[in-house]
């Protein structure tokens, strides 16, 4: 008997998504809902005894439960600060759920918020395994698809020295027209939170931790050059790099580690500067008779203006790449796993929409083939790689994997 899956956004990646289920036959009925659907268009595009569109505001958790209550499983597509609630409705209401953002605000930085949010998460997962649920989360390409290839690579090695992991959503160079290099493929709120969140590495073997505000320093940047696409990227650090090193096993050994987001040259200088000013502040400022965020105000700005955006015929580029470096048999190697993907002129989609919608789809999909039968919050670390390696392959996602001396 096939399936029903609630999608909750039908933003750039949402419609991705249902393109994939909807190539298939296991998922028989497809709830799409978001608070702004064009209706007409959706039933143009799929059989109505397929695809059914609810509008909805996701702050609505009434008419969310009840829609829940209509599926087998929950895929949420949403702005992240919905990722937490809507997980937690999805446990209440009886739901496997997968997404592609973060249970926790990865910016926060109040202590006193990460140890409850911490202690929330820890009650959704048991929650979830009394009820035989699975939370899949973290699913899209970063993180997502960068876990499973960091584990892939790490199981290679019998002992890790150095680890570095990249994820870059770019303009190819001949769209990179504007004076950030830069076009939105998701959220501008999304990207430009990211861009006000403390970064940890791994130096010497001690945790250094990076201030929101200083992640573009040049101090704290580097240079990687890509042949593959086009020329060299600026990296700099995105997120807890001790927390992965734990999750993969590796803290009591690794030397170096950082997790790195990448951008053509010139980007982090800008947003170093803005960062610095207080543009991506969310403390509110007055302006004429009323208060605003500088925060909101950059959204607004860069997200109005058709520069920041791409055309019909211009292509972005996904990359993912994981450099584990360490011993193997007593030999210093070196393993590389990299995803490079390019917008689909055929069809529209977006490297960055196919390289999160398609990794939430498949997710979706193994969980109700049984493919992955973990319960509780599980994360992609947890999945079975070489499943989840093919079914990313027959949707044209192609992972380079390469073994090398390592010279330390």
């Amino acid at each position: 008997m096939g399936k029903t899956i609630l999608l909750l956004g039908h933003g750039m990646q949402g419609k991705c998504t249902l393109w994939d289920l909807m190539r298939g036959d296991l998922v028989d009925h497809v709830i799409v809902a978001d608070r702004e659907l064009d209706l007409d268009g959706l039933y143009a595009r799929y059989p109505r005894d397929r695809v059914e569109g609810a509008v909805l505001d996701a702050t609505d958790t009434r008419g969310l439960s009840g829609l829940m209550r209509q599926a087998d499983l929950v895929i949420e597509l949403l702005p992240g600060r919905f990722a937490y609630p809507v997980a937690r409705l999805a446990v209440d209401n009886g739901v496997h759920l997968v997404n592609s953002m973060y249970l926790a605000n990865a910016g926060e930085q109040d202590e006193q918020r990460i140890e409850e949010r911490k202690r929330e998460v820890r009650r959704l997962d048991a929650d979830a395994k009394a009820q035989g649920l699975t939370v899949l989360t973290e699913f899209g390409l970063d993180p997502g698809v960068d876990l499973v290839l960091s584990m892939l690579a790490i199981r290679e090695l019998d002992s890790v020295s150095e680890f570095y992991s990249y994820g870059a959503g770019i303009p190819e160079p001949a769209a990179a027209d504007n004076a950030l290099k830069y076009k939105f493929t998701w959220s501008v709120e999304g990207v430009l939170r990211s861009y006000l969140r403390p970064a940890w590495t791994i130096e010497d073997g001690q945790v250094r931790e990076i201030s929101a505000a200083d992640v573009f320093a040049p101090e704290h940047m580097h240079l990687m050059d890509l042949p593959e696409i086009g020329g060299v990227v600026e990296c700099f650090p995105n997120g807890n790099a001790v927390k992965y090193a734990e999750m993969f096993g590796i803290r009591d050994a690794v030397r170096r580690m950082g997790r790195y987001t990448c951008r053509w040259p010139g980007h982090g200088a800008f947003w170093y500067g803005m960062a610095q000013s207080g543009f991506l502040s969310e403390e509110p400022v007055k302006v004429g008779g009323g208060d605003i965020a500088p925060l909101d105000f950059a959204m607004a700005l860069m997200g109005s203006q058709p520069q920041f955006w791409y055309k019909h015929d211009e292509r972005d580029i996904a990359i993912v790449r994981v450099d584990a470096r360490g011993y193997r048999a007593g030999q210093r190697t070196r393993v590389v796993y990299q995803l490079v993907d390019r917008r689909d002129l055929t069809t529209g989609f977006t490297a960055m929409t196919r390289t999160v919608g398609f990794p939430v789809s498949a997710g979706a999909q193994m969980i109700l083939r049984g493919d992955i039968d973990k319960r509780g919050v599980v994360t992609p670390v947890e999945v079975p790689a070489d499943i989840l390696l093919k079914e990313l392959t027959t949707r044209g996602l192609v992972i380079e994997h390469r073994v090398m001396p390592w010279k330390g």
